[in-house]
């Protein structure tokens, strides 16, 4: 007994001077390995310009699709240059669904009632429907009025795969970092800046 308790206090005293934690038996453990670094975002083939999104809660990235919805690629980047979603807030914010952004009148509070319904006054006029782009996780799709035609700069990110909104919405594009941003994001919560930067 008085051995086990002598090496006990042994080991408490190579603790406070050397750091060491003894492991069962005598010998040191071994530290925690290291977290591996993270990994830069990877796109698909094919992908385009990639849409940064700054947010009070974080950052999020979304890589676009020009091959496939060539019209709403350059309309979104336009504006994105534009700075035309500088200071906008997310204004729609379906847990499991989606979350909305775009509406310029967004910017004011005291309009909060008629957020959802404004948008850049100029439409893409063209609905990239493809098979190919699909209503998966983190999907960046178009939302519109009821005429695709239509939509403008209104754009939308699904929490969840939603294949039933396939062939109705174009998808344009698709998070590639930051989707824990996105599943915290509230209404309300402000986009400080989006910029555009080229695919790696």
């Amino acid at each position: 007994m008085r051995l086990m308790r002598l090496a006990g206090v042994l080991g408490i005293i190579s603790f406070l001077v050397t750091g060491t934690v003894f492991a069962q038996g005598g010998t040191a453990a071994k530290p925690p390995a290291a977290k591996p670094a993270a990994q830069p975002a990877t796109t698909s083939p094919g992908a385009g310009p990639i849409i940064v999104v700054e947010t009070e809660k974080g950052t999020f990235e979304f890589e676009t699709y020009p091959n496939e919805a060539p019209r709403t690629v350059k309309h979104i980047v336009a504006l994105v240059n534009k700075r035309f979603y500088n200071g906008q807030r997310v204004h729609r914010v379906v847990p499991g669904f989606v979350i909305q952004m775009g509406d310029p009148a967004s910017r004011d509070m005291t309009k909060k009632a008629e957020w959802g319904r404004g948008g850049s006054g100029t439409p893409i006029g063209a609905a990239e429907f493809t098979k190919t782009r699909t209503h998966v996780l983190g999907a960046v799709a178009m939302a519109h009025a009821g005429d695709a035609n239509k939509a403008d700069s209104q754009f939308y990110v699904t929490l969840a795969p939603q294949p039933r909104l396939d062939g109705q919405y174009t998808v344009f594009g698709k998070i590639i970092s930051g989707m824990d941003v996105v599943q915290k994001i509230a209404v309300g919560d402000r986009i400080i800046r989006a910029t555009v930067r080229e695919a790696k």
